[in-house]
C-alpha cells in the first residue's frame, strides 16, 4: 500500500520535510509515527542505521543519555544530521525534579511558580527554559503540564501541577508556555484529559478518574480547553474516565481523543501518547497492539519508548495496520501533515545560549519566590546547635531525577549552625523516640516523593519540616514547614536565605487540602 501526501502549508510531508509530494510506503508512514527513546550516549552506527531503515523522525532523550553539556549538543547534532530537517528531539524540562538537562539554569517547578502565582515570571522561566535547551539541541518540551493537582494523595503530579485551581492554574501554565514558543520550541501540554486527581501511578497501574462529564468539564478538562487554540501538541494520559469511555484509556479511546478532542473542541495540533511502555498500557494490551488502537483513535504519534524489541513491535504492528487499511489512508495523511507543520513551525536547530548569566538569576529568584511557609515556621538563630534528621537514600522514582543527597543538606546548614546529621535507611524502621533530647533544634529533611506512613505521622516531631521535594509531605508531619516543591541547587540556595535571614517564605500553597 502506498499514501500519496498532499502538500500542507507549502511544503510537502516525507522523511523528513522534502519534495513537494511523495508516495510512502507503510513501513515509511509507520516510522513518521512514533519516537523512541535510544540507549547510550552517543548515536552509534547501528542505532542510527536503525533510524534510517525504519524512517524514524522523533526521538526523545532521558538522563541515561546525558553525561555533559558537550557530549548532550553532539548527540542532538548526530541524531539531527540523521534524521534531517524535519527531525523532532524531544526532553521532559518541566522544572522542579522533572528536568533531564541539568547543565542549564534550573526551573522552579511549576506549584513553586503557582505558589508565586506571577504570570509574568512563568512567561520570563518558560522562555528561559527554552533557550536553555535549544542551546542543547532540542526543539520540542514535554511541558507545561496542566494536570490540576485536586488530590493529595496523587503518586506522580503533586509540585509538577501549577495548582489545583482551574483558572489560576491555566493562566500561569499558558503564559510559562507562550514564553517557552516565543523562543522557537515547541510545547506538549499533557496530560489530557487529566491526570491530577488519581492516587495511582500509572507507569505502574491503570487509574480510574470516575467523574462526571459535568465534573470534568468544571475542573479537569478546563485547562486542556484553555490550551486548545494556542497548544502545538497535547500528550495524553493512560487513564480510564468510565464517563467518557468505560473500555479504554484516553490514549486509546476514540470517544476521547477524536470525539471530544477534535470533533467537539476542533483541536488541529498534535497528540502524541504518553510512554506506551508504562505498565498501565503494555502490562494490560501489549506495545504493538496498543500503539494501532492510539492512532485510530485519533493519537497521531505513539511515544514507544520501550526496548528494541519494543520499538520493532510497534513498527511491525503500525505497518501491518497500515497496510490492511485498519487506519483510515485520509486520517494517515492528516497525521503526517499536522507533525511537519510542527517541525516547520519549530525546527531543530541548535542555537548559541547568550542569556545563560541572566537566565541563571532568573532561576534563583523564582525558586526564592516560591519558598512557602506552612504552620508558621521560625528559623534557629544563626549558630544555633540543630540535629538534621533525613534519608540516607536518594533514588528516582522513575519519573522525577533522584532527590538531593543528605551531605548537600547538611553541608547547607552547617554553613549557618552547628549541625548534628542523622540519617536512616528505612523510614518506617527509624526510632525517632531515639534521638537525644540534648536540646537541639530537630529539623527533618524530606527528600523523597513518597508519603510518609501512619506510623510516621504519629512518632515523628520535628520542630521544623523541611519539604524539599512533595509539598503534600508537610501534611504528614505535624510541625511548621518550609516548603521548596523541588531539591534544585537554587531552590537549597533559596532555604539557606531563609535560614540566614536574608530573605522572608512569601509562596502561598497553591492547593486546596492544607489548613490555613
Amino acid at each position: 500500500m502506498t499514501l500519496e501526501v498532499k502538500q500542507a502549508n507549502a511544503n510537502s510531508i516525507t522523511n523528513p520535510v522534502a519534495n513537494s509530494t511523495a508516495n510512502l510506503s507503510a513501513k515509511e508512514i509507520a516510522g513518521q509515527l512514533i519516537m523512541i527513546r535510544m540507549p547510550g550516549t552517543s548515536l552509534d552506527a547501528e542505532m542510527a542505521q536503525f533510524l534510517r531503515d525504519h524512517h524514524i523522525r522523533a526521538v526523545c532523550l532521558f538522563r541515561q543519555n546525558m553525561v555533559d553539556a558537550q557530549q548532550l549538543s553532539k548527540l542532538t547534532a548526530d541524531l539531527r544530521e540523521v534524521m534531517g530537517p524535519g527531525a523532532l528531539i524531544g526532553i521532559d524540562q518541566e522544572g522542579g525534579a522533572v528536568v533531564r538537562a541539568t547543565w542549564v539554569p534550573q526551573p522552579p517547578a511549576a506549584m513553586s511558580l503557582g505558589a508565586s502565582d506571577d504570570p509574568e515570571l512563568c512567561r520570563a522561566v518558560g522562555a528561559a527554559v527554552a533557550r536553555g535547551i535549544r542551546s542543547l539541541g532540542f526543539n520540542w518540551n514535554f511541558a507545561p503540564v496542566l494536570d490540576l493537582n485536586n488530590n493529595v494523595d496523587n503518586p506522580v503530579i503533586s509540585e509538577r501541577s501549577f495548582g489545583s485551581d482551574p483558572h489560576k492554574a491555566s493562566r500561569l501554565a499558558m503564559a510559562w508556555m507562550e514564553g517557552s514558543l516565543s523562543e522557537g520550541v515547541a510545547c506538549c501540554v499533557k496530560h489530557f484529559p487529566g491526570h491530577g486527581d488519581t492516587n495511582v501511578d500509572s507507569h505502574r497501574d491503570l487509574p480510574t478518574v470516575d467523574k462526571s462529564r459535568a465534573e470534568l468539564d468544571a475542573l479537569e478538562f478546563a485547562p486542556f480547553r484553555i490550551a486548545k487554540n494556542d497548544a502545538p501538541a497535547m500528550m495524553t494520559a493512560h487513564i480510564v474516565y468510565p464517563a467518557l469511555d468505560a473500555d479504554y484509556p484516553a490514549t486509546m479511546s476514540k470517544k476521547i481523543l477524536t470525539g471530544i478532542l477534535r470533533d467537539e473542541w476542533h483541536y488541529q495540533g498534535v497528540v502524541i501518547t504518553d510512554g506506551m511502555d508504562m505498565h498501565a498500557i503494555a502490562g494490560r494490551y501489549g506495545a504493538g497492539k496498543a500503539a494501532v488502537i492510539a492512532l485510530d483513535a485519533g493519537a497521531d504519534l505513539v511515544m514507544a519508548l520501550g526496548t528494541r524489541e519494543t520499538q520493532t513491535e510497534t513498527l511491525a504492528a503500525l505497518t501491518e495496520a497500515i497496510q490492511n487499511g485498519q487506519i483510515d489512508p485520509a486520517g494517515l495523511q492528516q497525521r503526517l501533515a499536522r507533525i511537519a507543520k510542527l517541525t516547520q513551525h519549530y525546527p531543530c536547530q541548535r542555537t548559541v545560549y547568550q542569556t545563560e548569566a541572566q537566565d541563571l538569576r532568573l532561576m534563583a529568584d523564582g525558586w526564592k519566590r516560591g519558598l512557602t511557609p506552612y504552620r508558621h515556621p521560625e528559623a534557629p538563630a544563626p549558630g544555633s546547635k540543630v540535629r538534621l534528621v533525613i534519608s540516607a537514600n536518594v533514588v528516582s522514582d522513575g519519573v522525577s531525577e533522584a532527590g538531593i543527597r543528605s551531605e548537600k543538606v547538611s553541608a547547607m546548614l552547617s554553613e549557618i549552625y552547628d549541625v548534628d546529621t542523622v540519617q536512616f535507611d528505612n523510614a518506617h524502621h527509624f526510632d525517632w523516640g531515639a534521638l537525644p533530647d540534648d536540646g537541639r533544634f530537630t529539623i527533618l529533611a524530606s527528600t523523597i516523593r513518597l508519603r510518609y506512613s501512619e506510623k510516621i505521622r504519629q512518632e515523628w516531631k520535628p520542630d521544623l519540616h523541611l519539604v524539599l521535594w512533595n509539598p503534600f509531605q508537610s501534611l504528614d508531619i505535624q510541625a511548621p514547614a518550609l516548603i521548596t516543591y523541588g531539591f534544585a541547587a537554587p531552590a537549597v540556595e533559596a532555604v539557606a536565605a531563609w535560614f540566614r535571614g536574608d530573605i522572608v517564605a512569601s509562596g502561598k500553597l497553591p492547593v486546596a487540602g492544607f489548613d490555613a
